[in-house]
């Protein structure tokens, strides 16, 4: 007995395996991004700052006013400046989910989305990170610890 797909069943395989074959992020969207990172202190961009981004994918370094480039994540990017003698900040920055994310999980039935969810494709970060600095009032002041870090 040989299989003789009907004109129906022909076309239905067709699209599919077109389908399969165009759609996903992470074949056609990249896992990294780059981002320019500034500083704000009082009003004005400071330069100058070393700043450390990281996220579940990586960790990054950066001078501000600088350009970076990141693994992306689903995950939040966190963001740990420091200037001697200006000030700190410690912000966290929530990724956004861009198209491609969407249309693979309706043109692949999920198995995309569930792809670009671990790889990053399907999320991005603002181009541009403007960090809010905090002023050092006094010398005993400390910015509080990075998670992770316990302070003895």
């Amino acid at each position: 007995m040989v299989f003789r797909p009907t004109a129906t069943a022909a076309a239905l395989l067709t699209l599919l395996a077109a389908l399969a074959s165009t759609g996903c992020a992470s074949l056609s969207e990249p896992t990294e991004q780059t981002v320019l990172v500034q500083t704000v202190l009082d009003h004005r961009q400071i330069s100058g700052v070393g700043c450390v981004l990281y996220n579940d994918a990586g960790k990054w370094f950066v001078n501000t006013p600088g350009r970076v480039t990141l693994r992306k994540s689903s995950a939040p990017l966190r963001i740990d400046c420091k200037k001697e003698g200006e000030g700190w900040a410690y912000e966290r920055v929530d990724p956004k989910p861009n198209g491609n994310l969407w249309g693979n999980l309706v043109l692949t039935a999920g198995v995309g989305y569930f792809i670009d969810q671990n790889t990053g494709a399907g999320y991005d970060f603002p181009s541009t990170l403007t960090v809010i600095m905090r002023p050092l009032e006094g010398r005993d002041e400390l910015p509080p610890p990075s998670p992770g870090v316990t302070l003895y």
